[in-house]
């Protein structure tokens, strides 16, 4: 399967975009010598859910990921973990206002006589 370009996303239409999905649904399906009534039961929906879903007509989002799921093709929904990145700058800040030293217990109760 081809990875699109992000220019190549953005000229696509929505539609486009929606039968590429089922494109690559198709394709895992096949890969892996599976109908369209067990990769359906495998991903707890109905035959022509999964038909429709590869012939690029609409569905819902949960459709999609069960089916990635029972293909076990999850990997491709890894760019949609979001972690914060701290900047630079932030990450000196950080770093200038953490202890580099131990200022030992304060205890009154020894005279300096003693030493």
């Amino acid at each position: 399967m081809e990875e699109f370009s992000t220019t190549e996303l953005k000229r696509m239409t929505d539609d486009m975009i929606i039968r590429s999905i089922g494109d690559f649904i198709r394709n895992e399906r096949l890969e892996r010598n599976l109908t369209q009534a067990q990769l359906a039961e495998r991903a707890g929906v109905h035959r022509t859910t999964i038909r429709d879903l590869e012939l690029g007509r609409r569905s819902t989002l949960i459709t999609v990921i069960q089916a990635l799921r029972s293909l076990d093709q999850l990997g491709v929904l890894k760019n949609f973990n979001v972690s914060k990145q701290i900047s630079p700058l932030e990450l000196a800040k950080l770093e200038m206002k953490e202890r580099k030293r131990a200022t030992g217990e304060k205890n009154d109760s020894i005279n300096k006589s003693d030493w």
